[in-house]
C-alpha cells in the first residue's frame, strides 16, 4: 500500500509541469494596461455626457452646458488633460467641415465637428496608423429633434467612454505606429463625421491599417428574448470589399477569397487578441459589414479601402434606442445611464485597448507574401518579405481549413520562406510578423508565386 501510495505521488510530481504550463502569453505591458480600464471612468463619462442633455448634431453650438457644440468641447478638454502626461505624443482637435442642408437629415447650414486626438508613433519610419472611434451624437424618435432631452447613454456614449479611456491609458505610453482615437458627429444624420474623416484619410492618403468603431456595447439584456448576458460581444465584419471589388473578383473567386477579405481579416485578430487579454469575454465574430440593414461609422472607412470592423453589443435592446423617455404600457423607454453594465463595458473597452496595444506595439505586414504554383504538390510553398518597420523577431504561419471560420494552426519561423506539409487545395494560409514581446501584425493572405 505504502509502495503504491509513493508511486502515485511520484506520478503527480512528474505530470504537474505539463498541467502548470502558461497556455496563454500576455504581454505585461498590455495586461497592466487592460488592468487599469476602470468601470468607474467610463461610468464617470457616460454621466457627464449625458449631462449635456441632448447631442443631436443639429442642436445648439453655443450653450455652454447643453447641446453638441458643448459635449465636442468637453470630450476635447478630456483629451488635453490626457494629453499632460504623454511627453508632447498626443495632440487634439476638433476637425471641421462646413455642410449645406441636404433636405433629408440635415435642414440647415451645419457646422460638423469630430474631435480627434492623435498618440503619435515613436518610429519616424513607421507611418501606420490605427483608428478607434464612437460616435458623440444621438437622436431622440426624430432625429430632427434638436432641443429635447436625449440621454443618448449607450447609443453611443458608451462607445465614446471607450474612446476616451483607451486614450487616457494609452497616453502613458509609446508606441512605434501612430493611434487616433475619435469622436465622431452626424452618425444618426447619415454617417456624416465618418465620412468626412474617411474620404480626407483617402485623400491625404494616410496608412490606416485598422478602424475599430464602437458603437451600442455597455448594455447586457434584450428585449423581446429577455437574455440577459455579459459575456459576448459582437463583431461585425464585411467577408468581400468593398473597395473597387470589380478589380479583386476575379482573384478572389479563383482562389475562393470570400471570407477573406481585409475586414474579415482584422475580425479573425480582435477576436483571438481580446479573448487573449480580457477574461470571460468572448468575441462574437457575424459575417455581415453591419446589423441586417443597418449600418455604422465604419463603412465609410471599409467603402475607402480600409480594414473597418464595428463593435456592438450582443443583445440589443430596442425599448431603449431612438427612443424618447417615457413610460408606455408598463414599459420604460429611453436610453438611460442606469440601464448600462459598467462591468460589461469595461471588459468592452479593455478588448479595444488590447487590439489596438498588440496592433501598435507590432512590426509591420510582411511584404510580397506567396504562394509556390509552379508545380502540382501536396505541399504548400510560402516566401515573403520583412516588414518596412518594426523589430521583428520572426513569423506565424496561419492555416486553416477552408470550411473553418478561424486559423486553426499557428506555427513560427525565422526564415522568409516555409513548405507546409499541408495542401493549398484543402488549406487558407496567412503570415504575420512578430516581435521580441509576442506582438502580431494582420496577417495577410499569400498572393501567386510563378505566374
Amino acid at each position: 500500500m505504502r509502495k503504491e501510495l509513493l508511486i502515485a505521488c511520484l506520478l503527480a510530481v512528474a505530470v504537474q509541469p505539463v498541467f502548470s504550463q502558461t497556455l496563454i502569453q500576455r504581454d505585461p505591458e498590455i495586461e497592466k494596461m487592460v488592468k487599469e480600464v476602470s468601470p468607474d471612468s467610463l461610468k464617470s463619462y457616460i454621466y457627464q455626457l449625458v449631462g449635456f442633455g441632448t447631442r443631436n448634431t443639429l442642436s445648439t453650438q453655443t450653450d455652454p452646458a447643453r447641446g453638441i457644440g458643448a459635449a465636442r468641447n468637453w470630450v476635447l478638454a478630456k483629451f488635453n488633460d490626457f494629453a499632460r502626461q504623454s511627453n508632447g505624443r498626443l495632440t487634439a482637435m476638433i476637425d471641421t467641415i462646413t455642410l449645406q442642408p441636404d433636405k433629408r437629415r440635415v435642414d440647415t447650414t451645419l457646422l460638423l465637428g469630430n474631435v480627434i486626438a492623435t498618440l503619435r508613433g515613436t518610429d519616424p519610419n513607421d507611418n501606420r496608423i490605427f483608428v478607434i472611434s464612437g460616435h458623440l451624437d444621438n437622436m431622440r424618435t426624430s432625429v430632427m429633434d434638436r432641443t429635447g432631452d436625449a440621454p443618448g447613454a449607450n447609443d453611443d456614449a458608451s462607445g465614446c467612454a471607450a474612446v476616451l479611456e483607451c486614450a487616457r491609458i494609452m497616453s502613458k505610453h509609446n508606441f512605434p505606429a501612430t493611434i487616433i482615437f475619435v469622436t465622431v458627429s452626424g452618425e444618426e444624420q447619415g454617417l456624416l463625421g465618418a465620412n468626412f474623416m474617411a474620404s480626407k484619410a483617402r485623400k491625404e492618403g494616410w496608412n490606416i491599417e485598422a478602424v475599430l468603431n464602437n458603437d451600442i456595447m455597455g448594455s447586457n439584456n434584450s428585449n423581446e428574448t429577455n437574455i440577459i448576458n455579459n459575456t459576448r460581444i459582437r463583431v461585425f465584419s464585411e467577408g468581400l470589399p468593398a473597395f473597387e471589388t470589380e478589380k479583386s473578383a476575379k482573384q478572389i473567386r479563383q482562389l475562393g477569397l470570400e471570407n477573406d477579405g481585409k475586414a474579415r481579416q482584422l475580425a479573425r485578430y480582435v477576436k483571438e487578441t481580446g479573448e487573449r487579454y480580457v477574461d470571460n469575454l468572448e468575441v462574437v465574430m457575424i459575417y455581415r459589414n453591419d446589423r441586417f440593414l443597418r449600418g455604422g461609422d465604419h463603412t465609410p472607412f471599409v467603402e475607402n479601402g480600409y480594414a473597418a470592423v464595428r463593435f456592438t453589443e450582443m443583445n440589443e435592446n430596442y425599448t431603449r434606442q431612438h427612443q424618447n423617455v417615457r413610460t408606455e404600457n408598463g414599459i420604460n423607454y429611453g436610453d438611460l445611464p442606469e440601464h448600462i453594465d459598467f462591468e460589461y463595458l469595461r471588459k468592452n473597452s479593455a478588448m479595444n485597448l488590447a487590439n489596438l496595444a498588440n496592433l501598435a506595439k507590432a512590426p509591420a505586414m510582411p511584404e510580397e507574401v506567396k504562394i509556390e504554383t509552379r508545380r502540382l504538390t501536396n505541399t504548400s510553398s510560402l516566401t515573403w518579405k520583412a516588414p518596412k518597420s518594426g523589430n521583428t523577431k520572426g513569423y506565424y504561419i496561419l492555416l486553416r481549413e477552408t470550411t473553418s471560420a478561424f486559423w486553426q494552426k499557428k506555427i513560427f519561423t525565422t526564415d522568409l520562406q516555409y513548405t507546409l506539409p499541408y495542401s493549398k487545395d484543402n488549406y487558407f494560409f496567412a503570415v504575420q510578423a512578430v516581435n521580441e514581446s509576442g506582438n502580431e501584425s494582420l496577417m495577410v493572405v499569400p498572393g501567386i508565386a510563378g505566374r
